[in-house]
């Protein structure tokens, strides 16, 4: 063993014994006591001990939510402080039954006690007000806790075969090109809705004033490319998805006044030559749903598209999100199990990826939130 090998050995053994010493102390219910008996632990003892509670009772506070936006309680509350007689009656709730959400509402920061016992928006319940993008999101997670009703069987069966991948049908599909604009209106109207989430974050990181013509691939209903259309008046257009959901952004641009300056192309980029052009693609919340596999179909397909210098933009959510650590392995990784195909990745990953899809440099660039999506630039 070389020294260099023999020293990092030794420094992942006082790690081991250290974190086994950890491991002892945590799980024993002296220690634990003791923890929270001692003045100097005991803030530690109790932030562990509500964190904890918080991962067992996460699911509660979500239905708190959407009960919330179901009620539409935040545009109510939005028109200024109201007593509790006011809301139950405009919510449709017996007055104890208001009392109770309210309450629960408060203790999750989502709504305030007010002056003269009237309840008004809290920190966290102002920025939904009318939010269509988060509340969609919300509704529509009746269908992934449909699927986590028993996550080991989830683990050990095959997946995409719940309420997610109905929801999502070109995950299953064995001809996703065959779907019909019934079969893509649901899923298409959420990314929709959930679009302005990301668009800002990429197009307020990378400015597209400085290329000619942009090619979203798996555009959906063309919400990215007209967001992009306004930050940049020259900007020449091009969409690719299936032609189903491309037929919903051939008819969005011609009501935006946008199709003198879009092409829309339906297709499939796991079979179907990307049209040529553009100087610069996009992958917008695209690769994560994909196996390894696809995935590099798509990057090389989008590769073959672009000219020798041409840029991509792929953004996503991604695992090792720092600050945001959960997010892409716990709530992605689980999502797009129940979903049935993709997965995951880090930055690095991804940028492993692009090299192998043949483009000759790729960065992380910084997003403003870095929850919502982060942005890699590809040449």
């Amino acid at each position: 063993m070389t020294p260099a090998a023999l020293a990092a050995s030794k420094s992942t053994s006082w790690r081991d014994r250290w974190l086994s010493f950890r491991d002892r102390c945590l799980s024993s219910p002296v220690f634990q006591r003791r923890a929270s008996a001692f003045l100097l632990t005991r803030p530690t003892a109790r932030r562990h001990a509500r964190e904890l509670f918080d991962l067992v009772a996460g699911f509660v506070y979500s239905q708190v939510l959407l009960a919330c936006v179901q009620l539409r309680l935040f545009e109510i509350l939005a028109e200024g402080p109201q007593p509790i007689e006011a809301l139950a009656k405009r919510l449709d709730l017996p007055e104890e039954a208001a009392r109770r959400l309210l309450a629960a509402a408060v203790s999750l920061r989502l709504v305030e006690h007010r002056s003269g016992e009237r309840y008004g928006l809290g920190e966290l319940g102002a920025p939904m007000v009318g939010n269509r993008a988060v509340a969609a999101m919300v509704e529509h997670h009746a269908a992934l806790y449909a699927d986590l009703a028993d996550p080991v069987a989830l683990l050990r069966a095959d997946s995409g075969r719940g309420a997610l991948a109905s929801y999502w049908p070109y995950a299953d599909a064995a001809a996703p090109g065959k779907l019909t604009g019934e079969g893509v209106a649901t899923y298409s109207t959420l990314m929709a809705a959930s679009q302005p989430l990301v668009a800002d974050e990429i197009l307020d990181a990378y400015d597209l004033n400085k290329h000619r013509c942009l090619l979203d691939v798996g555009g959906g209903d063309g919400s990215f490319l007209a967001a992009a259309a306004e930050r940049a008046p020259a900007l020449q257009l091009m969409l690719f998805d299936l032609p189903a959901v491309a037929a919903r952004a051939r008819a969005r641009f011609q009501h935006a006044g946008l199709a003198p300056r879009a092409g829309v192309f339906g297709g499939s980029f796991l079979t179907d030559a990307l049209p040529t052009g553009a100087d610069i693609a996009s992958l917008v919340r695209v690769i994560h749903d994909h196996d390894d596999t696809n995935a590099m179909t798509i990057l090389r397909a989008v590769r073959q598209a672009l000219p020798a210098q041409g840029g991509l933009l792929l953004a996503e959510p991604m695992s090792g999100t720092r600050g945001a650590e959960p997010m892409g392995d716990a709530y992605f990784g689980f999502y797009l199990l129940a979903m049935g195909k993709g997965r995951p990745r880090s930055a690095t990953e991804l940028i492993a990826m692009l090299g192998a899809a043949g483009f000759a440099t790729a960065r992380l660039v910084p997003t403003h939130m870095p929850l919502q999506t982060q942005l890699i630039v590809a040449h």
